[in-house]
C-alpha cells in the first residue's frame, strides 16, 4: 500500500475515536445515570426516548441532505465534522451535569429532555458527514472494506476506553460510597464527561486537519426533503439494511445498557464489568481482522453470516456459563467469541451501506452518500430505542430499586439477566434471518452494479 494512501487511512480514522467517546457514554451509561443519580421516572424515560426517534425520523435525513449540498474550500463532509463535534461536545458535558442550581421536578425533566433531544441532533451533525466519506475514497469494494475495517479499529478504540475506564473512572471521580467503598455519584458522571468530550473535540480536529476529501460527486440537482423521502422509500435494500442491522445493533446495545446492571445487581460487584470490558475489547480488536481475513476464502455474504452467527454461540455460552456453573471468568471468554462476531459485523455493515450508494445511483439516476449514510446513525439510535424500551420496562416491571444494589429482588435478578443473557440472541437471530432471506447486494449481482458505477465515472473523466 502506497504511504500516502496508509496515512489518509489513518488520519481518517482518529476522528471515530472522538464520536465513539460520547456515543459509548450516551448508549452505555446515560440511563444509569438517569435512573440512579438523577433518579427520574422510568415511566417517563419510556417516553423520552421513542419521542426523540421520531424527530431523529426527520432530522437525520435533513442532515444528510444539508451535508449533500455544502459546499466550501473545506470540502462538505470536514466542515460539519468539525461544527458537530464541538457542539456534541457541550450537549454531552450539560447532558451528564445537573446544573449547579440543582434543578428538581418538572424543570429538571425539561432539561434533560431538551438535551437528550440535543445529543441526538448535534451527534448526527458529525456522525453522518464522518461515516459518508467512506464510498468518497474508492469505489473499490476491497479498499472500501480496508478503509472501513481502519476506521471501525478506531471506533473500537473509543468504545473501548469507555468499556473500559468507565467503570474505573466513574468511581475514582466521585466522593459518595457504600459499604464503605467508593461508587459512582453526579461529580464523577460529569466529570467524566467533560474528559471525553474534550476528547472528542481533539480527535475531531486531528482528523479534519489531516484528512482530504477525495472523489466527491456534487448531485447534478438540489436536493429537496421530498427526493430525500424518496431516497429513503425507493431504495429497497436500503430499508432491508435498516431492519436487519436495527435488529443486530439492539442486540449488541443490550448488552453495554444493560451491563452497567447486571454487575451491580446480579454479579454484586460493579468491577468485574471493567475485566469483562476489557475482554470485550480484546475481542473487537480480532473481530476487525475477521473481514479482510474470511473474505479471501469466502464470499462476504458468508463472511456476515458467520459474523452474525459467533455473536449469537458467544452470547449462548456467556448464558450458559452464568446459569448453569456460576462463572464470570467463564463468560468473559465467551463474550470474547462475542465480540468478534459484533466487531466483524459492523465492518460489514460500513461496507454493505456504501454498496446501497452504488447501487441507489443505478437505480434511481443520482448519487446521494450523505442521505443514505444518515440512516446508519438513525438505524443506531432506532436500536437504542429498542434496548431502552426493553430496559426501562424490564426494570419498571420487576420493581428495579436503584438504592438496594445486589439486594434487588430476585424478579429483578431474573428479569436483568434475561435482557443481559437473552435478549440479545433473539435481536440477532432475527437480523441473520432477515439478512439471509431478503439482502441481494452480493455475489454477481453487485459485481454488474460496480462495473456500472466504474463506467460512469470513466465517462465523466473522459
Amino acid at each position: 500500500m502506497k504511504k500516502g494512501k496508509l496515512k489518509d487511512m489513518l488520519s481518517y480514522g482518529v476522528g471515530a475515536v472522538g464520536l465513539d467517546l460520547s456515543y459509548g457514554l450516551f448508549y452505555s451509561y446515560l440511563a444509569k445515570y438517569l435512573t440512579d443519580i438523577l433518579h427520574l421516572n422510568k415511566k417517563f424515560l419510556l417516553f423520552l426516548t421513542p419521542v426523540a426517534r421520531i424527530w431523529d425520523g426527520f432530522n437525520d435525513p435533513m442532515m444528510g441532505t444539508i451535508v449533500d449540498n455544502t459546499k466550501t474550500k473545506m470540502g462538505k463532509y470536514r466542515p460539519w465534522i468539525l461544527i458537530g463535534s464541538c457542539c456534541n461536545a457541550v450537549v454531552l458535558s450539560l447532558l451528564f451535569s445537573n446544573p449547579g442550581f440543582e434543578l428538581g421536578g418538572i424543570p429538571l425533566y425539561i432539561y434533560v429532555a431538551v438535551l437528550y433531544v440535543g445529543w441526538g441532533m448535534t451527534n448526527t451533525m458529525a456522525d453522518i458527514p464522518y461515516w459518508s466519506m467512506v464510498p468518497s475514497f474508492t469505489s473499490d469494494p476491497k479498499e472500501r472494506g480496508l478503509i472501513a475495517t481502519v476506521a471501525r479499529t478506531f471506533s473500537g478504540l473509543g468504545q473501548g476506553i469507555i468499556s473500559i475506564l468507565t467503570p474505573v473512572m466513574l468511581p475514582m471521580l466521585s466522593e459518595a460510597t457504600y459499604n464503605g467503598e467508593k461508587i459512582a455519584d453526579a461529580r464523577g458522571y460529569s466529570l467524566w464527561a467533560i474528559i471525553c468530550a474534550c476528547a472528542l473535540v481533539g480527535f475531531s480536529c486531528l482528523s479534519v486537519a489531516n484528512t482530504k476529501e477525495k472523489h466527491i460527486v456534487t448531485p447534478k440537482e438540489k436536493f429537496t426533503f421530498k427526493q430525500m423521502f424518496n431516497i429513503a422509500k425507493n431504495n429497497d435494500q436500503l430499508l432491508v439494511f435498516m431492519l436487519f442491522a436495527m435488529l443486530s445493533n439492539a442486540g449488541w446495545y443490550m448488552i453495554s445498557g444493560v451491563g452497567v446492571y447486571f454487575f451491580d445487581v446480579v454479579a454484586g460487584d460493579p468491577a468485574k464489568q471493567s475485566t469483562f470490558n476489557i475482554i470485550g475489547a480484546v475481542g473487537s480488536v480480532l473481530g476487525l481482522g475477521v473481514v479482510p481475513a474470511l473474505t479471501k476464502f469466502m464470499s462476504r455474504r458468508r463472511c456476515y453470516q458467520v459474523s452474525l452467527s459467533l455473536a449469537i454461540f458467544g452470547f449462548a455460552t456467556m448464558g450458559i456459563c452464568v446459569k448453569a456453573f456460576g462463572s464470570y471468568m467463564a463468560m468473559n471468554f465467551c463474550y470474547l467469541v462475542a465480540s468478534i462476531g459484533v466487531a466483524s459485523m459492523f465492518v460489514s455493515q460500513t461496507v454493505f451501506l456504501a454498496d446501497i450508494v452504488d447501487y441507489g445511483e443505478i437505480k434511481m439516476g443520482f448519487r446521494s452518500e450523505s442521505i443514505t449514510f444518515s440512516m446508519k446513525g438513525f438505524l443506531q439510535k432506532m436500536a437504542y430505542t429498542i434496548q431502552t424500551i426493553i430496559l426501562f420496562s424490564g426494570l419498571e416491571i420487576s420493581k428495579y430499586n436503584e438504592n438496594l444494589h445486589a439486594q434487588n429482588s430476585a424478579e429483578v435478578k431474573s428479569a436483568i439477566s434475561f435482557m443481559m443473557l437473552v435478549a440479545p440472541i433473539i435481536l440477532i437471530a432475527l437480523s441473520l434471518i432477515i439478512y439471509t432471506w431478503k439482502f441481494k447486494l452480493h455475489g454477481k449481482y453487485m459485481e454488474e452494479i460496480t462495473a456500472k458505477i466504474n463506467e460512469k465515472r470513466a465517462e465523466l473523466k473522459s
